[in-house]
């Protein structure tokens, strides 16, 4: 039986191998060359088009996914907690603030940097919902925001 059983294991990895090298062998390079972007020919972000006819419920619900999956650990920790502390307090033109606030800019390191107060923030995104935020990234009370808040 222990043969049995270490010729079927081997059986196994082997075959795990085979299918590797064979898997890996197909790739032509050639077909993925044209991935790199040269310096300023990067594919470009489309435009934030704002939602007409978005009820205050879909929209608050898709701002808390929006402000969970950010792409980036740091902003996704920042807004998921801010959006389950304030959007229920939000009404329509709050809402649609915030709204623009986490859509327009293309840079997310951007969001972060006006939030801590590392870079001034632009004009159109210095209102009271910037200033908000930059008190929550202040978290003056000391909580502990390690991991995003329960849905």
């Amino acid at each position: 039986m222990n043969i049995l059983v270490k010729s079927c294991a081997f059986g196994l990895v082997r075959s795990n191998v085979i299918a590797r090298s064979v898997a890996t062998s197909l790739i032509n390079k050639s077909e993925f060359d044209n991935l790199h972007h040269p310096e300023g020919r990067e594919p470009s972000i489309p435009p934030y088009v704002e939602r007409q006819g978005e009820s205050s419920d879909l929209k608050r619900a898709r701002l808390v996914y929006q402000s969970r999956k950010r792409g980036m650990l740091e902003n996704g920790l920042v807004l998921s907690t801010f959006a389950k502390k304030y959007l229920d307090t939000f009404d329509d033109e709050e809402l649609k603030l915030y709204d623009r606030l986490i859509n327009l800019p293309s840079n997310d390191w951007d969001l972060f940097y006006w939030a801590i107060g590392v870079k001034p923030t632009p004009p159109e995104f210095d209102n009271e919902i910037m200033n908000l935020l930059k008190k929550h990234v202040k978290n003056e009370d000391r909580q502990s925001r390690i991991v995003q808040p329960d849905l």
